[in-house]
């Protein structure tokens, strides 16, 4: 019983194994189908969220305008009293203002119905 078990796999593996060898190669684009997924994946999951993302982060800079009140990067909060090309003035306490960089803005604080004195 186990040698004829042993035979028929044996069988069914040369049958599978015998058209590889016949046939050479696997075909190559077989071979790069992994690779392509994977960065199909890649971009759906992550470089095109990121550049939406970006394009949000943009419009957002571009409308800004004085008496906005913001937050940077670094966690400071302030409302813009100046604006230029690069930077922007902002005013984190009475009569003290400092200048930031554009891009170190990372949102708009508006007032909602929750908070209406921001």
């Amino acid at each position: 019983m186990i040698s004829q078990l042993s035979v028929t796999a044996a069988a069914a593996w040369a049958a599978d194994v015998a058209p590889a060898a016949a046939g050479g190669a696997p075909n190559p684009i077989m071979s790069f189908l992994p690779i392509i997924a994977i960065f199909a994946v890649m971009y759906f999951l992550m470089i095109r969220p990121q550049q939406k993302k970006q394009k949000e982060h943009q419009a957002m800079l571009n409308a800004i305008q004085k008496g906005d009140k913001i937050q940077t990067t670094g966690g400071v909060i302030g409302t813009i009293t100046g604006l230029d090309a690069n930077e922007i003035t902002v005013e984190i306490a009475p009569q003290v203002r400092v200048k930031v960089g554009r891009g170190f803005i990372t949102r708009v604080i508006r007032p909602t119905v929750e908070n209406p004195r921001a």
